[in-house]
């Protein structure tokens, strides 16, 4: 703020997107109050705009998991729907990062997400063949894979930190909700079959152009009403005004010299392997541990986690939740949903994220929680006479791995967004394209981790069933 004057100076800075519009040229000036004002409903919209993509971009990867005994007939491996859920995200996530280059035109980029999971979602739902349902699955998962990542590449063209910052805890928050979300549309649709639940659910993907259209601020709106002190990096929000050539917005003039400029820079593969080599052990390996132990407790662990139907003379409140044998792995995944949703929102509800030398704890949390597990469903901690302790025990320990799994996330995705980028000397443009690889390029540790999963999960409840037997404990063939 200049000292004497009751005004805040505007600065712009063109290359936060590819998408810039100014409103105020640099110098111009805006009351205090005003400022503040419009600088909190700014933050709202970008809080909801968020929050929806990630919402959105997730919950059809729900509603496909939800849906998975409607989809596939029963002689047909479940698992083929995991792995047709998740492989075809790992492929974006490794693919465009690392092979593609140049500036991210993110309009195209989104509409092209948006077409092909509607795409997915009417091919599941208009075909009858088990192939083609499983390419329609494929469709929506690449999809859901190429939006994670350029939603999370997005919110680094938010500045100051603060403002990026806010938009990837509530991104996290959303991807978090998505499954409490994605899980209750599919309660509510299975009723009407699949060729019709499954092609409404198809028109969810609009909300996201729509969104990002008419709701989501610019980047460059935010230098309005933001405070100096906001800035992390410690640069200035009165920086000089820099222009970036935007091809996407016929409105701004581009001079051939910054045209010529601007097509000159990508990012070598040699360039983002030695940008990619330091997040390896900082963030990439944490991210996989996690994913890895947190969905082989979900698909091969939690399953053979049954109990006897409690009576209602002995266990009056878990009689009243569960009513058979397979109510158990509902619940159990019902509580991991929850807690995964309000730790993924823990930034957003104002807590601290975890210090970046604490980023590796939820990994090895969870390894210890899929490790005692893995001895209840085998062998019962606490004998098979005590169900009520045992049902207890888990319900605490499946709602500690949901925390762990979205503390690890959120935190992972929020430190690597606020990390200080060396940029001195180096063109604006070059700067955005690394910030936003950077946090591309993470995104294939949890694909990767639920991918590993997926192939761990099936021999460990086999084994975990053969085990039950072995001393008596039937359930798991029942179900």
């Amino acid at each position: 703020m200049n000292p004497g004057h009751d005004s805040t100076t505007v600065a712009l800075r063109a290359d936060d997107s590819d998408e810039d519009v100014a409103t105020l040229l640099p110098g111009e000036t805006v009351s205090d109050d005003t400022s503040k004002s419009e600088y909190k409903k700014l933050m709202i919209k970008l809080g909801v705009s968020f929050f929806l993509f990630g919402l959105i971009n997730n919950v059809l990867y729900v509603i496909i998991l939800s849906a998975a005994l409607d989809l596939v007939p029963p002689s047909t491996p479940k698992g083929i729907i995991a792995f047709c859920n998740i492989f075809p995200a790992l492929v974006a996530k490794l693919g465009w990062p690392y092979l593609l280059k140049g500036r991210i035109r993110y309009a195209r980029r989104l509409m092209g997400c948006t077409a092909i999971s509607v795409g997915g979602m009417l091919v599941v739902s208009l075909s009858d063949g088990l192939y083609m349902r499983l390419l329609g699955i494929c469709m929506a998962s690449f999809s859901s894979g190429l939006g994670e990542l350029t939603f999370l590449q997005l919110s680094t063209g938010y500045h100051p930190p603060s403002v990026a910052g806010h938009s990837v805890g509530y991104f996290a928050s959303g991807t978090g909700g998505a499954g409490l979300v994605g899980a209750f549309l599919w309660w509510e649709l299975r009723g009407l079959g699949v060729r019709l639940g499954v092609g409404l659910s198809s028109i969810l993907p609009f909300i996201i152009p729509i969104t990002y259209y008419f709701i989501l601020p610019r980047p460059h709106q935010f230098a309005v009403g933001a405070s100096d002190d906001d800035d992390a990096d410690g640069a200035p929000l009165s920086a000089s005004y820099t222009r970036l050539p935007n091809e996407e917005d016929p409105d701004i003039p581009i001079t051939e010299p910054e045209a010529n400029v601007t097509a000159m820079i990508a990012l070598t593969f040699q360039d983002k392997w030695r940008l990619a080599k330091p997040m390896l052990t900082r963030y990439m390996l944490p991210l996989f541990c996690v994913y890895m132990f947190e969905y082989t407790i979900n698909q091969g662990i939690a399953p053979t986690l049954v109990y006897p139907v409690p009576s209602p003379d002995v266990h009056w409140l878990m009689s009243r939740i569960i009513k058979s044998l397979r109510d158990y792995y509902p619940l159990w995944q019902l509580v991991y949903q929850t807690t995964v949703f309000l730790s993924r929102s823990s930034i957003t509800f104002g807590l601290s994220p975890l210090p970046e030398r604490l980023l590796s704890l939820p990994a090895i949390v969870q390894g210890i929680i899929l490790t005692v597990l893995t001895i209840e469903s085998a062998v019962g901690i606490f004998g098979d006479d005590h169900e009520g302790i045992s049902f207890a025990f888990v319900f605490l320990l499946i709602s500690l791995e949901g925390i762990c799994g979205g503390l690890a996330y959120v935190n992972v995705f929020y430190r690597i967004n606020q990390e200080k980028h060396d940029t001195h000397g180096a063109h604006p443009e070059r700067a955005k394209q690394e910030r936003e690889f950077k946090i591309g390029s993470i995104g294939l540790a949890d694909s990767a981790g639920i991918l590993a999963a997926s192939l761990l999960a099936v021999p460990t409840e086999i084994e975990l069933c053969r085990v039950q037997v072995a001393r008596g404990k039937t359930f798991c063939q029942s179900l």
